[in-house]
């Protein structure tokens, strides 16, 4: 087992890590730029080493300062959290090459799923469902005119290095496919540098599933059931619950099991999520993303396991600690994403926290590095806080979540929790009749009017 490991991330993330390391054993190493000289995972951590200045492209994505950071504290091993560089392929080898460990998959397994394309044909060879469409990238307008009459419109055009929604559109018609087809390749160079797309068949009114995978690079895999993220806006997460209201036992039983048994064949290490689109009770493939999701939480709170823990184990070479027989789901838990934001735009609100008191009792868990007095970043990703709730159904984490959110105070700035406010009022929530389109459409409505 490691002595000592380095964490490339800040915020809550982080301190999810040094929590997890200190139950552990381990001593944890924050690294921190100059904005985040006063954050709590640098307070919280045994060890902290400043890595450059505010901006992340020189701090938090700089791979030379965390390798020097690792090399001066002596730690044998980098957790690289979500975002930044956590899915970066060239960061992993250069971490492998200088006889560290990375806390997560290889660098071949990252550069695999990393692009869509060679993401998708390596699903259809392991037996997992995809969406009907291109089968690589689509070089001229032409082609991908010829794509959506042989499919049937609507298309949605990706851009096969994307993520996040950027580099994405939707053509209904022929009509529509040319300003589409230019603005997704447009968007793709503008964001990930190649401006290389696919096609693929637009569902009309799918949910997003997702499929929590755990492999030990050994030939093993399981599956921890699937989250339902379909409350969404431009294609960011807001609300995930696990497990998933439209998911029957035999479904879950079904894709969980063709899941582990993929990443089992490819001799995965480490936590994964498998993504589909789910329709008409079939399931189809979009990515996989090779490192923990920000909602694990609400998988953590109905299997009992420490998603963290395992993966430090794994990356140490320990085989898993339980096997496919052992993870019973036990209730159900939702998680609300609470960012620094003004609505209705959702426009950033960086600021000082005047006050910060974070919900308690039986059945909430506040993942957040808040405290009053602290002062959020301009430089950095809005989220400040992920509210989990577990409750005996999914009824009870409802209601649970209602309350949680009544306790919670954020004074100084403004923050989304009218969002959910809001949407804890709605039918649909309570009835779990929702898919990706729905919130948008409520928004347009006047949701938060």
């Amino acid at each position: 087992m490691f002595d000592k490991i380095l964490i490339a991330n800040r915020g809550e993330i982080a301190l999810r890590v040094i929590r997890a390391c200190r139950e552990m054993g381990i001593r944890s190493v924050a690294v921190h730029s100059t904005a985040d000289s006063d954050a709590m995972h640098v307070r919280m951590a045994d060890e902290t080493i400043c890595i450059g200045p505010a901006p992340g492209t020189d701090s938090y994505l700089s791979i030379p300062a965390i390798i020097s950071a690792c090399e001066v504290s002596g730690a044998q091993a980098i957790h690289p959290g979500y975002g930044f560089l956590s899915e970066n392929a060239r960061f992993v080898q250069i971490v492998e090459d200088h006889d560290l460990k990375f806390i997560g998959p290889s660098a071949e397994h990252i550069r695999i799923m990393g692009d869509k394309i060679t993401a998708k044909d390596t699903a259809k060879k392991l037996g997992i469902p995809v969406v009907p469409g291109s089968d690589g990238g689509v070089p001229t307008l032409e082609d991908a005119k010829k794509i959506g009459a042989d499919f049937g419109y609507p298309v949605i055009i990706k851009a096969t290095a994307g993520g996040g929604g950027r580099g994405m559109q939707v053509a209904k018609d022929e009509e529509s496919m040319e300003k589409a087809f230019l603005t997704a390749r447009s968007e793709a160079k503008a964001a990930f540098g190649n401006d290389e797309v696919y096609i693929e068949k637009y569902l009309q009114k799918p949910r997003h599933i997702e499929v929590q995978v755990f492999g030990d690079g050994q030939g093993g895999g399981v599956h921890l059931g699937e989250r339902d993220c379909s409350l969404q806006r431009r294609h960011q997460k807001v609300f995930e619950e696990a497990p998933g209201p439209s998911i029957t036992p035999e479904e879950r039983a079904h894709i969980g099991g063709i899941c582990a048994k993929a990443i089992g064949e490819m001799g995965y290490s480490g936590a994964g999520t498998v993504e589909f689109l789910y329709e008409d009770g079939e399931f189809y493939f979009i990515e996989m993303n090779t490192r923990l999701q920000v909602e694990h939480p609400v998988t953590e709170a109905i299997f009992g396991q420490d998603l963290v823990r395992e993966q430090i184990r794994v990356a140490a070479g320990q085989k898993l600690s339980f096997n496919q027989e052992d993870l019973v789901i036990n209730g159900h838990a939702i998680e609300v994403r609470i960012n620094a934001e003004r609505l209705p735009n959702f426009s950033p609100c960086p600021g000082k926290i005047t006050a910060f008191h974070a919900p308690g009792g039986l059945g909430v868990r506040m993942d957040s590095a808040l405290y009053d007095g602290y002062s959020i970043p301009p430089y950095y990703d809005s989220l400040i806080a992920k509210l989990i709730v577990h409750g005996r159904d999914r009824p009870e984490a409802l209601a649970r979540l209602q309350r949680a959110l009544g306790e919670l105070i954020v004074d100084g700035i403004d923050t989304t929790v009218p969002l959910f406010h809001a949407l804890l009022q709605e039918k649909d929530i309570h009835t779990g009749g929702y898919n990706i389109h729905w919130l948008e459409k409520w928004l347009e409505a006047g949701g938060l009017d």
